[in-house]
């Protein structure tokens, strides 16, 4: 569905974000794993969870549905074969895990999905897998694929490029029958890493990592205990309504964040102070409000989801904003990089790509325009920010793609305050 957002300027009102998404899959798939029956509380309800929901049932898990939580009995690795490729949709956090956890059984298991996760990268985790003797067909390195284990256990090596690889076999190595070990020559966004060493500890799994986190060496025979967890608030969504608050706010409250938690994307709050933005604590809340926002140099190789509002708040800040150090995120479900660049220049940006980033030299009022969103959730919400503090209305090109992650999104905006139109389809 295309969206018409109308600028907009007093946005106020309270606003909790739902819960993170990358701890919501890791939760589902250790419940899969888990011997047991496991409770996950406020999971994050969006279309790509719904599809880690139902790979682990293909996979012989059983769920139990409420609106307050999901149970989740486990199977261990006595895995159900599926008859048919299992669907992951746009998920590409559940399709890097599910498949180095079904390489733990002996049987194939294919994996495939939209258009979008269909270019997603898994060559550097087949390698992997295939190292450790699973038998690993794909695309050449894309989806469709299909692996047949048993993953038994040994030595190997991954790509950092994206630090999903080394999730995956962190989360299934500890199920082999042998000890491994897992080295990697670069690490991209070792906070993600950190969330799934903490996921494992709080199921019983026990994993030896290097200070710089580029050794592992894991315990086979090992086996995952059942767990009652709370979802915490996603620090990557949260990221839209710092944004909209900085853009177009009179005060805008942000009620359920835990900056205790290990989400990386938290460091979006720091970089938004750096930029002189008006973000104070009061009550447990978060308060923001409106800025003059100065540019600055940010680091995002830890937070690569970041680089769309990012991009916007540069654009809104004086002076120049360079974004750098990020090239993983040309990787994720479109290039955000280049989608970005090309989307706000649309709007009058003077933005220049860099092979891992971007310079955006600020202060130019942004404009109408009509955009595109690149079917990236991210960028759809990013769009939608920007045109808040624009001076015309903005088009965007399927902009429900939000709704991957963040099915309320439009709504909550509107309850701040925003003018969010849905535009009928032409051809109808």
């Amino acid at each position: 569905m295309d969206w018409q957002v109308t600028p907009a300027d007093g946005l106020s009102g309270t606003i909790a974000v739902p819960g993170s998404k990358s701890h919501t899959v890791r939760a589902v798939i250790a419940g899969l794993l888990s011997r047991g029956t496991s409770e996950i509380y406020a999971p994050l309800y969006s279309a790509d969870t719904r599809s880690a929901l139902q790979a682990v049932r293909m996979l012989g898990a059983e769920v139990v549905e409420t609106p307050e939580m999901w149970e989740i009995t486990g199977r261990g690795t006595s895995f159900t074969c599926p008859e048919k490729a299992v669907d992951l949709g746009n998920s590409g956090t559940t399709m890097r895990i599910i498949t180095a956890v079904a390489a733990l059984g002996s049987r194939d298991v294919s994996f495939d999905g939209d258009n979008s996760l269909r270019t997603r990268i898994m060559q550097g985790l087949l390698d992997a897998l295939a190292a450790l003797g699973v038998e690993c067909r794909s695309r050449n390195g894309f989806a469709p694929l299909t692996v047949r284990g048993p993953l038994r256990g040994g030595r190997t090596a991954v790509d950092g490029t994206t630090s999903q690889f080394l999730t995956a076999l962190l989360m299934a190595l500890p199920l082999a029958e042998n000890d491994s070990a897992v080295e990697l020559e670069f690490l991209n966004e070792a906070d993600y890493v950190k969330i799934t060493l903490d996921w494992l500890a709080r199921c019983g799994i026990t994993v030896y990592a290097s200070e710089d986190m580029l050794r592992y060496e894991i315990p086979g025979r090992q086996e995952y205990q059942p767990f009652s967890r709370v979802i915490p608030a996603d620090f990557s969504t949260a990221a839209f309504p710092l944004g909209a608050a900085l853009a177009a706010g009179k005060e805008v409250r942000i009620a359920n964040l835990d900056f205790n938690d290990l989400q990386g994307d938290k460091k979006v709050f720091e970089y938004a102070r750096a930029m002189n933005g008006d973000i104070s604590q009061d009550n447990g809340e978060v308060v923001v409000k409106k800025s003059r926002l100065t540019g600055g140099v940010f680091d995002l190789n830890a937070t690569p989801d970041a680089l769309p509002l990012m991009a916007v708040l540069g654009c809104l800040a004086d002076g120049e904003t360079r974004l750098i150090n990020v090239p993983q995120a040309r990787l994720k479900e479109c290039d955000r990089i280049a989608c970005m660049s090309t989307q706000l220049r649309k709007m009058g940006a003077d933005i220049t790509e860099l092979p891992d980033g971007l310079v955006i030299r600020g202060g130019r009022k942004l404009h109408g325009a009509h955009t595109e969103s690149c079917g990236d959730h991210r960028i759809a919400m990013a769009l939608t920010v920007a045109a808040l503090g624009a001076d015309g209305k903005v088009v965007i090109a399927d902009g429900s793609a939000c709704e991957v992650t963040y099915p309320a999104f439009a709504a909550d905006f509107r309850r701040l305050g925003a003018v969010i139109e849905e535009l009928k389809d032409q051809n109808e």
